[in-house]
């Protein structure tokens, strides 16, 4: 029987908001400061409305879908719309439901925030306000069901402890269709405007991290105190092996390098946070930017799609390391299940089945709504003369510094 737990529901209370942070002001901030200054206000816009509408959606319908009783594998039976039914006194182990439920929602429109950087400087508002609700709907809620929520991946014994395949590698993988859909911008150069607002962002998005990854086991004990710690450490190598490779290969540390390379940490280690030890932390967080460094180098001038943000390149690819590494390190002293290293090596074949599956999933329903959208609005991407001009002054009528005033 479940019981009440006045610690692990105070700790959860800060995860919960520290998660929100991570979105507002986090995300907001990093893309803000990475995008040109005529983009700015349209940048940050495309977070707070993201999260705005995830919000809504996830109390009306979108946890219950997610979190209800499994049907098939597949999607859960849907109780409780608007969260009728559900009192304050009902539990999800030792937390509130209630808690649980905004914990959840914290992460679903995090998600969202996220794959709008690779969007960027040419997307029609009105294109994303339509989009975002729709592949909340079809995209976030099916695969949280799947991995978290009681599904197949689930069933299978696939590790994702705060959002490897949900998070990352879905807002990637899912970022990098629409980007195909809307083409390349007419200037694909990444030149911050505000470098300093994009170090604030990441700074912010580190310390909300270690409530993102340190409440994802819902308790205030041993595992959270693993959690952050395999987190810190992954973060602090990544940005660290990051400066190592822009010195070597460019001739220069650079703080976007750094910060870069932080967040690449912090997302490789994002499935494993709750299996993994010290040791499995700092590989992850080393090989994290490496892998990353390498798709936005070299994968993405070859390829010619354009990930503004490089989304796919950080949060994707890293997120596809993370969830197979989880597989490789698993210990089971901290998360219950042994990886390849302790003599599991099936745990990789199922870690490698979920990253495929969130992949093709994420993808084709991805490409297939913003192709439906594009062709049905005559268009999801704005005016050259807009795109040249900037979003802020012609999609919003504001600037984000009036020298004049």
């Amino acid at each position: 029987m479940d019981m009440f737990s006045a610690g692990d529901t105070a700790w959860i209370l800060v995860c919960t908001l520290l998660v929100l942070l991570m979105s507002i002001p986090a995300v907001a901030f990093f893309y803000g400061g990475l995008s040109k200054r005529k983009n700015v206000l349209n940048t940050i816009f495309l977070t707070f409305i993201a999260f705005s509408i995830i919000s809504i959606i996830w109390v009306i319908f979108g946890y219950q879908f997610a979190f209800g009783s499994d049907i098939n594998g597949l999607i859960g039976s849907p109780t409780n719309f608007f969260l009728q039914g559900i009192s304050l006194d009902d539990l999800n182990g030792t937390i509130p439901t209630l808690l649980f439920v905004m914990f959840q929602c914290a992460f679903a429109g995090l998600t969202c925030a996220i794959m709008s950087g690779a969007l960027v400087g040419r997307m029609k508002t009105k294109a994303w306000i339509i989009f975002v609700p729709l592949w909340a709907c079809l995209v976030y809620v099916p695969i949280a069901h799947w991995v978290w929520g009681g599904g197949w991946l689930m069933q299978m014994g696939a590790l994702d402890f705060a959002g490897g395949a949900v998070v990352h590698i879905n807002s990637g993988i899912s970022a990098l269709a629409v980007a195909l859909v809307l083409g390349r911008r007419k200037d694909t150069s990444l030149i911050p405007h505000n470098l300093g607002y994009a170090v604030l962002g990441a700074a912010l998005l580190w310390f909300g991290w270690m409530g993102f990854n340190g409440g994802s086991g819902l308790a205030a004990d041993g595992l959270a105190a693993n959690a952050i710690i395999v987190s810190n450490v992954s973060a602090a190598m990544g940005l660290v092996v990051w400066t190592i490779l822009d010195t070597y290969i460019v001739g220069k540390p650079t703080i976007l390098g750094a910060i870069s390379g932080a967040v690449a940490g912090l997302v490789g280690i994002t499935p494993a946070a709750g299996f993994v030890d010290v040791f499995g932390a700092l590989v992850i967080g080393a090989i994290s930017p490496i892998i990353s460094y390498f798709a936005i180098y070299y994968i993405k001038p070859k390829l010619g799609y354009d990930d503004a943000l490089d989304v796919w390149g950080i949060h994707g690819m890293s997120g596809v390391w993370g969830a197979i590494a989880t597989g490789i390190f698993a210990v089971p002293a901290i998360g219950g299940t042994a990886g390849l290293l302790y003599g599991n090596p099936n745990q990789v074949l199922i870690q490698i089945i979920s990253v495929v599956a969130t992949i093709v999933y994420s993808f084709t329903i991805s490409y297939i709504l913003a192709k439906i959208l594009d062709k049905s609005m005559g268009g999801m991407r704005v005016d050259e003369g807009e795109e040249i001009g900037g979003l802020d002054s012609n999609l919003h009528k504001e600037s984000a510094y009036n020298f004049n005033s």
